[in-house]
C-alpha cells in the first residue's frame, strides 16, 4: 500500500467536510473548496479523521490512491492555515509595488508589468524586493508565483531576476576570452 494514502488526514474541529458523489466539499475559517475525485477512490469518515481507500492494487488505482490524499489534505490544510509562496527580486532598480490589489513590478522592462491576481489569491510586499502570494488553494498559489517569475527569470550570469525565496541559482561563468589582453 501506498504509505502517503495509508496515512489519515486529521479534520481540525472548526472545518466541516461533505462528501458526495465523489465531490468533496470543504469549509473553514478561511474559506470553502470543493474537488470532484475519481470515481474508484473511496473516501470516509470516521470521528475526526479522514481515510482513503483503493479498491484493489491496479497500476492506476495504486497512482490515483497517494494523490488523491494529497489533494484531499491540502484542501484541509488550505481552509485552515492557508498556502504561502515567497518571491525575491534581485537586480539594481529591481522592485515591487502594490496598486490596489494588483502587483506592479519595475525588473528593467521600459514600463512596469501589473500582475492581477485571480480571485483566491493575494499578493503582500515586504519592502520594496520581497512579494508573498497568499491563498487557500495551494495549485492555484503555485500557479500564480509560476506566472510572477515568468516575468523576468533569473539571469545564470549576472543574477538578476525573480526567484523563490530559498532558491539557488547556477551561476555560470561568461566567456573566457574576455579576461585575458589580447591574444598573439
Amino acid at each position: 500500500m501506498s504509505r502517503v494514502g495509508r496515512a489519515p488526514i486529521v479534520v481540525p474541529p472548526n472545518v466541516e467536510v461533505k462528501i458526495q458523489d465523489g465531490q468533496v466539499a470543504v469549509k473553514g475559517p478561511r474559506g470553502e473548496l470543493s474537488r470532484e475525485f475519481h470515481r474508484d477512490i473511496s473516501i470516509r469518515r470516521e470521528d475526526n479523521t479522514l481515510l482513503v481507500e483503493r479498491p484493489s492494487d491496479s497500476t492506476l488505482h495504486r497512482s490515483l490512491h497517494g494523490t488523491m490524499r494529497s489533494l484531499l489534505a491540502n484542501m484541509v490544510q488550505g481552509v485552515t492555515a492557508g498556502f504561502q509562496k515567497g518571491l525575491e527580486l534581485g537586480g539594481v532598480g529591481y522592485r515591487a509595488t502594490k496598486n490596489g490589489e494588483n502587483l506592479v513590478l519595475s525588473v528593467g522592462y521600459s514600463h512596469p508589468v501589473e500582475i492581477t491576481p485571480p480571485p483566491g489569491v493575494t499578493f503582500q510586499v515586504e519592502g520594496t524586493n520581497r512579494v508573498l502570494v497568499l491563498g487557500i488553494d495551494k495549485e492555484m498559489v503555485g500557479q500564480v508565483a509560476a506566472k510572477v517569475r515568468q516575468v523576468r527569470r533569473v539571469n545564470p550570469y549576472k543574477g538578476k531576476g525573480i526567484r523563490y525565496m530559498g532558491e539557488v541559482v547556477r551561476r555560470k561563468a561568461g566567456k573566457a576570452g574576455k579576461v585575458g589582453g589580447k591574444k598573439k
